[in-house]
């Protein structure tokens, strides 16, 4: 008994996933479909690899200005990243300096020998953070303005792509039939076991 229902469970699996197979659909042109299909190596590591960016990359295949746009703004953080680089370095050594040498200090047993070279340390300090106020101010600024931009594109692109998903959708509508179908085989093995007695 156990085998019979076995090969009857098994064959109506085969069935449902005969009927379930996708026959010869349409090609359809949509970002969403191309992007899928052309993945490649140069597609994945495009950025996070996340849906936007994929269908983002679809249209910019066919369109030059949105090509130059991410253009610009691949070099511009390009950039970006290089002369932030040359500005933290110094500032990073500086930093260290100051809180070693605070800590090395510290350790001096001397009390008027630490109390004076604390003394020595902050004043360098404070002269040395008034002298770069400036520069910190505008790092700043270009870190918000990166923050700004980055915000704008974001954006941009999924006000963009939003019209590629709906030609998605409508092109790949949900229809019930097959799960309802499958739905009704399941309950009526499901009604076949119930009756059965397991001996």
């Amino acid at each position: 008994m156990k085998k019979i229902l076995f090969a009857s469970a098994l064959a109506l699996s085969m069935l449902s996933c005969k009927e379930n197979k996708p026959g010869n659909t349409p090609v359809v042109e949509n970002a969403v479909d191309n992007a899928e299909s052309s993945v490649s190596g140069s597609l994945k590591s495009y950025r996070k690899d996340n849906m936007i960016d994929k269908i983002y990359f679809e249209l910019m295949k066919n369109d030059k200005n949105l090509k130059a746009l991410d253009d610009r703004l691949t070099h511009l953080f390009e950039e970006n990243g290089k002369v932030l680089e040359i500005y933290g370095t110094t500032l990073h050594k500086s930093e260290s300096y100051y809180a070693d040498a605070y800590l090395q200090a510290g350790t001096i047993k001397d009390s008027l020998l630490k109390q004076q070279l604390e003394k020595e340390i902050k004043v360098n300090d404070e002269a040395y953070n008034q002298k770069i106020s400036k520069v910190k101010e505008l790092i700043a600024k270009v870190n918000k303005n990166g923050d700004d931009i980055n915000n704008l594109y974001t954006a941009f692109k999924i006000r963009k792509t939003l019209p590629e998903i709906g030609k998605y959708q409508n092109a790949h509508p949900m229809k019930t039939d097959s799960l309802e179908n499958f739905i009704k085989k399941q309950n009526q093995l499901l009604d076949e076991l119930k009756k059965i007695e397991i001996k």
